[in-house]
């Protein structure tokens, strides 16, 4: 039997304030589901989706950020096409935040992140994020502890400002183990259709693994 809503949303959250250690979270976790049972109540899920961007869509008034996080592999592309997909795209920009342009490099390092935050009515979706700007340039050591650290206090404050102006952001981390992140990136060099997505760099990335969580 599957678990209530309610307590399936409760084990997934994380409290605010509270500190994870993603070693001591189970990545094999299924909360009672099979893959039909989660099929059928992502596809009721997603009519709720729908109908909730077109009340956000023609109230006009708030909008919604969708942060996602994750190791290399961990399905945030997918997670954005067989879930917010369910958005008509119109409404619902996807920013991918890659390696800083020389412009970007130019400015503060959230100078290109506020310009991809959502307008009334939109729900925008972040294949990563701010985040990774205490994230790699810490495990990389591309600036100083004294500048990243204080990003911590700048994110808050960040986020805080868009909440205040209407923003709804939810933020979710998908959690994959080390062993399932070898059998994704050998599935990308195996198969030709997918091997476009497998870069050299992945396996250095690969390498910090500890660093990184």
């Amino acid at each position: 039997m599957a678990p209530a809503s309610g307590s399936f949303r409760d084990r997934l959250r994380i409290a605010p304030g509270s500190r994870v250690r993603l070693d001591q979270r189970s990545t094999d976790e299924t909360f009672g589901l099979d893959k039909t049972t989660a099929g059928e109540r992502l596809e009721r899920a997603i009519e709720q989706l729908r109908d909730l961007q077109d009340r956000l869509w023609a109230d006009g008034r708030k909008r919604v950020l969708v942060v996602l996080q994750g190791m290399d592999t961990s399905g945030k592309g997918g997670t954005i096409e067989h879930v917010m997909g369910a958005f008509a795209p119109q409404a619902v920009p996807v920013t991918s935040f890659k390696v800083p342009t020389v412009p970007e490099l130019a400015r503060d390092y959230l100078w290109r992140v506020h310009q991809r935050v959502p307008a009334d009515g939109e729900i925008a979706i972040f294949d990563r994020s701010h985040y990774e700007d205490v994230l790699v340039v810490r495990v990389h050591g591309l600036v100083p502890e004294s500048r990243w650290r204080k990003r911590f206090d700048h994110i808050n404050a960040f986020e805080r400002l868009l909440a205040d102006e209407g923003t709804t952001i939810v933020k979710l981390f998908l959690h994959i183990s080390r062993d399932e992140q070898r059998e994704r990136l050998q599935a990308r060099l195996d198969d030709p259709r997918k091997r476009w997505k497998f870069r050299m760099g992945d396996l250095d990335e690969r390498a910090r693994w500890d660093e990184y969580r």
